[in-house]
């Protein structure tokens, strides 16, 4: 094997693992646990809205049927 062919010195052998392995970004741990947050936020806001409708027309209800 001449040293052309050697894994280590062969420019294409590189190029080719970099396409296989491309680079990724890394995850930022922080902006995940801040939309992870806001999406805990959003269901508590949206529950808390469901709850209020529905005791609202549970109370419209009862009064309705005590006329």
């Amino acid at each position: 094997m001449s040293v052309g062919e050697d894994v280590r010195f062969n420019g294409k052998k590189e190029q080719e693992q970099l396409r296989v392995f491309p680079e990724t970004s890394r995850v930022n741990l922080n902006d995940l646990m801040k939309k992870l947050r806001e999406e805990e936020k959003k269901t508590k806001r949206n529950s808390l809205t469901f709850s209020a409708v529905a005791l609202s027309v549970a109370v419209v209800f009862g009064v309705i049927l005590t006329l």
